[in-house]
């Protein structure tokens, strides 16, 4: 408990920790909602599960919290679905290394900065429809709750190879392309490669925009020698993002 909060107060969040589910709930009480919920799996009076559905019992504003629980990776599919169906909206995987703290929680406000973001965008792209290529679901979910309310229509691919496959399979339903560096099967270099190479106009064409951690000048000059037109930095920004569509599209 002393660990979790030395590395939540270190970038200066305010923790309250506690082994029992009521106990958490008193906290509740006290303190009203909280933002962000890590909760194990087993307590001392209650399992995990029976806390979290408790606490969106009780939460009833329209800004939902956010709520982790901790999970094994070997033992994640057995309760994966009866998770989320109690209100788990996040993992964050065990070992609890200082680092699986703060990306998680770097994800999750991240998420939420997006929605705020999402809030004050006025641009319209109805009728334009890009595809998202983007391993990680929560960065697929940020990049589709800053883009909801352009009316921008949004297919996901999970990797490169997916993306690729969709593609060739549609290649006149896509506008652009945004495309993750790093991802499993085939990277978002390899895919933007062999979809360059696909031998029709329309792969010659489409806009493909690069995400990625990494703009260095050799990051980027590796992007634009694999056929990529353009690169966007994470974490995204929802005023570049609008600016590369703007660039790249033109809307209707």
């Amino acid at each position: 408990m002393a660990f979790f909060k030395k590395i939540t107060g270190e970038f200066g969040a305010r923790c309250d920790t506690t082994f029992n589910g009521s106990e958490a709930l008193s906290f509740m009480d006290q303190n009203g909602r909280y933002d962000i919920y890590f909760v194990g799996r087993k307590l001392r009076d209650m399992s995990g599960l029976e806390l979290i559905k408790e606490i969106r019992r009780r939460d009833l504003t329209d800004e939902k919290a956010t709520i982790s629980i901790f999970a094994e990776t070997a033992a994640l599919e057995m309760y994966e679905i009866e998770a989320k169906k109690a209100g788990v909206d996040i993992f964050t995987m065990k070992p609890l290394f200082p680092s699986n703290i703060i990306d998680t929680t770097n994800e999750i406000l991240g998420f939420k900065q997006a929605e705020e973001q999402a809030k004050k965008s006025e641009v319209d792209f109805d009728n334009r429809r890009i595809l998202l290529a983007e391993d990680v679901e929560i960065n697929r979910e940020i990049v589709m709750a800053l883009l909801e309310p352009t009316k921008l229509k949004i297919a996901c691919a999970e990797n490169g190879a997916q993306a690729l496959e969709m593609f060739k399979t549609n290649p006149d339903g896509f506008d652009m392309i945004f495309m993750d560096l790093q991802m499993p099967e085939m990277d978002g270099l390899e895919a933007t490669k062999r979809i360059r190479a696909l031998g029709i106009a329309r792969a010659k064409e489409i806009p493909i925009v690069a995400m990625t951690a990494n703009v260095f000048r050799e990051d980027i000059d590796k992007c634009l020698e694999a056929g990529m037109n353009d690169h966007i930095g994470k974490p995204i920004n929802i005023d570049e993002l609008i600016l590369k569509l703007e660039k790249h599209i033109k809307k209707i």
